[in-house]
């Protein structure tokens, strides 16, 4: 795909009479990469040099629509294909088991976390990674912006990935992002226990259409499923995993706490308090009382 997107600017450039150096001013950047784009020799292009070349060549979007298959190649298929859906996705809801889901991760962290791993395999490639990354969540604040709801393991809170510094911004994104209405964060604390996700991290993808697709992923894998019967089992799972988390309120105070650098004495509520907190949530927004084990009980009648 990139060879096909380095044609074309090719073939538009000299159709339209003009030296790499003249396209390259026009675009704001030098020859060399022009060079590198028609020769597919170098880093992919961002989206916005992908419009800047859309622009200068008249190309009628021409450009803008096959950037986002040149992209893709800086991944493996099997996150290829996740993020074709959830580009589409109308609600996105992840449970996060390592590191913060690359939708809300600052670029720092993002360098720290696409740094690693064995699907790696330059520094061109890994910077190509950290644009794609970052351009996919304007999702986030464009037209159309999904419902997000991610629920983060403790131990991304704990892990601190590219050190305290790159941490404690990170920390700081989170609480940002999770005041905005279509985004919930929610923690899981240690205390929980063993559940159904243990292997790694989960997400479910509600499309336009109100299906569901479901994600999972380990360190050097992941696997998109479709098979309506397996999406349902993921997505009780998913369920399961939010009513064991704390909530939205405190889980946002225990963000707080470990980035104020309080580690050890980061308090996690315990499982009457978590308990009393949520029926008051759902007291305040017109719900019921939860049982013990998460089910709904009718209020009590008052006595005459």
């Amino acid at each position: 795909m990139a060879a096909l997107f380095g044609s074309r600017v090719r073939r538009l450039r000299t159709a339209a009479g003009l030296t790499q150096a003249e396209l390259g001013a026009r675009t704001h950047v030098v020859s060399s990469r022009i060079t590198q784009i028609e020769r597919a020799s170098g880093a992919k292009p961002t989206l916005g040099l992908a419009r800047a070349l859309d622009a200068a060549l008249g190309a009628d979007n021409l450009l803008v629509e096959l950037w986002p298959y040149v992209y893709r190649e800086a991944f493996p298929d099997w996150s290829r294909a996740f993020m074709t859906h959830s580009e589409r996705a109308v609600s996105i809801k992840e449970y996060a088991a390592h590191v913060v889901p690359g939708l809300l991760q600052t670029e720092a962290y993002a360098r720290a976390v696409l740094s690693v791993g064995r699907t790696l395999n330059n520094q061109e490639q890994l910077e190509e990674r950290i644009t794609a990354r970052l351009e996919r969540q304007g999702r986030l604040s464009a037209p159309g912006r999904p419902e997000l709801w991610v629920i983060l393991d403790e131990a991304v809170l704990r892990r601190p990935v590219g050190g305290q510094a790159v941490m404690r911004e990170q920390l700081e994104r989170l609480l940002e992002v999770a005041s905005e209405s279509h985004v919930t964060v929610q923690v899981l604390p240690f205390d929980q226990g063993e559940h159904d996700a243990m292997g790694g991290s989960l997400t479910v993808l509600t499309m336009p259409d109100e299906s569901e697709v479901a994600y999972t992923e380990g360190a050097h894998y992941g696997q998109l499923i479709e098979d309506s019967a397996e999406v349902r089992s993921f997505a009780l799972t998913y369920d399961r995993l939010r009513a064991a988390a704390l909530p939205p309120l405190m889980s946002l105070g225990m963000i707080r706490s470990v980035m104020e650098g309080n580690h050890r004495g980061a308090k996690v509520p315990s499982r009457s308090e978590r308990r009393r907190v949520a029926q008051e949530q759902l007291q305040q927004s017109g719900g019921r009382q939860l049982r013990g084990g998460g089910g709904r009980v009718p209020r009590r009648r008052a006595r005459p």
